[in-house]
């Protein structure tokens, strides 16, 4: 009878080994997302709108011209360009159109005319190469390679009047969950406590027949 008892037990504690487990593995992950999004938002208003990270310019791709190397809505890394004029085919950097939009796109062709440099550029996806060479000075980054898909959506939303809301969300998620996580705890503290009472209580009943 007391194996059985402490066969049980012992099941119950790997499951409370387990369940801790799970929730330290989930409450890391809250964590992490709690910071993650107060860096991104708190680094994006201080540089003006620019998020950067070691170094590297954090750009949103909210096209699919440049698919399938960088997916619609990717949050990509590039690295601002010093000499603007040493790029070479191949090569996929940022520029800016006369709109002031950014553009990421692969060299096709580079053009030397003296001094001055210009690049051709197409988007992997599209069928033909972009209209209007890009002038060497209007580059702005060379991308590095590094991608992540569809956080460029999380981002941009970031940048966005609301994206403040997304520093509560995380917060309001972990206090919730400490507070489930308490209330584990302390369940599991008085479950062994019960059953040791039961277990002194079946055995006095014995003694005193």
């Amino acid at each position: 009878m007391r194996k059985q008892k402490a066969k049980k037990e012992r099941k119950v504690e790997n499951k409370q080994k387990i369940m801790k487990w799970i929730n330290n593995i989930i409450s890391g992950i809250l964590m992490i997302l709690l910071i993650s999004v107060a860096s991104i938002v708190v680094v994006t208003k201080v540089s003006g709108g620019e998020p950067q990270l070691f170094g590297y310019q954090i750009k949103t791709v909210l096209s699919g011209s440049m698919e399938p190397g960088i997916q619609t809505g990717s949050l990509i890394a590039v690295k601002q360009a010093v000499d603007k004029t040493n790029f070479k085919k191949g090569d996929v950097i940022t520029f800016q159109e006369e709109e002031g939009i950014l553009i990421t796109h692969r060299i096709t062709e580079v053009v030397k005319s003296g001094d001055s440099v210009l690049y051709r550029t197409k988007g992997d996806n599209n069928n033909a190469g972009d209209m209007n060479p890009v002038q060497s000075a209007n580059v702005v980054a060379k991308y590095t390679g590094y991608t992540v898909p569809y956080v460029g959506y999380f981002i941009n939303f970031t940048q966005s009047k609301n994206g403040a809301l997304l520093l509560l969300i995380p917060g309001f998620l972990l206090l919730i969950y400490s507070g489930f996580t308490i209330w584990r705890a302390l369940s599991a503290i008085e479950l062994p406590q019960k059953k040791q009472a039961d277990i002194v209580g079946e055995d006095g009943g014995k003694s005193s027949t």
